[in-house]
């Protein structure tokens, strides 16, 4: 009976700990999360492909809403990874030195809702991308317009032009 009894609590404190957890964190305690600079630029990756697809489909609400996420993106990385590695100067100064005009030029063609403009922009934004790469020793990874989409589940046209 005792050594039932002694299986039976024992089993209880195994389960007890296991369901609270082995980090030795409380349960109501925030874990502090900071994404890696891959990882949001990976996300900027996707953001890019969206947007060109949103302009090129004319859904102008879309490409507004996708442009905010790229900059979005970029504060991020401003805020998350300010210097990195080999980089020389701090991140957020690249981020304004190459990228902070094309937005801004992107930005009134999605406003003007004008096709030829965007893809005039949305280039030089993609440039803007392979500056910063250059000069942050990243120059091995080009960006360029998406030559296919791959998201089939999402369509880029707007239903008002």
């Amino acid at each position: 009976m005792k050594l039932t009894l002694l299986a039976a609590f024992s089993l209880a404190l195994v389960i007890s700990a296991l369901t609270t957890g082995c980090t030795g964190h409380h349960p109501n305690e925030m874990v502090h999360y900071e994404p890696g600079l891959g990882e949001i630029m990976s996300l900027t990756s996707m953001r890019h492909a969206k947007l060109w697809f949103a302009g090129q489909g004319q859904n102008w609400a879309l490409a507004e809403y996708e442009l905010e996420e790229l900059q979005e993106g970029f504060e991020d990385i401003a805020k998350f990874h300010p210097t990195h590695k080999a980089i020389k100067q701090p991140i957020p100064q690249l981020i304004a030195k190459t990228m902070d005009y094309p937005l801004a030029e992107l930005n009134k063609a999605i406003k003007a809702k004008n096709v030829a403009l965007f893809t005039q922009h949305f280039d030089a934004v993609t440039a803007g991308c392979n500056a910063c790469h250059q000069l942050s020793e990243f120059g091995f990874n080009i960006v360029t317009r998406p030559a296919f989409n791959p998201f089939a589940n999402q369509d880029f046209t707007s239903v008002t032009k």
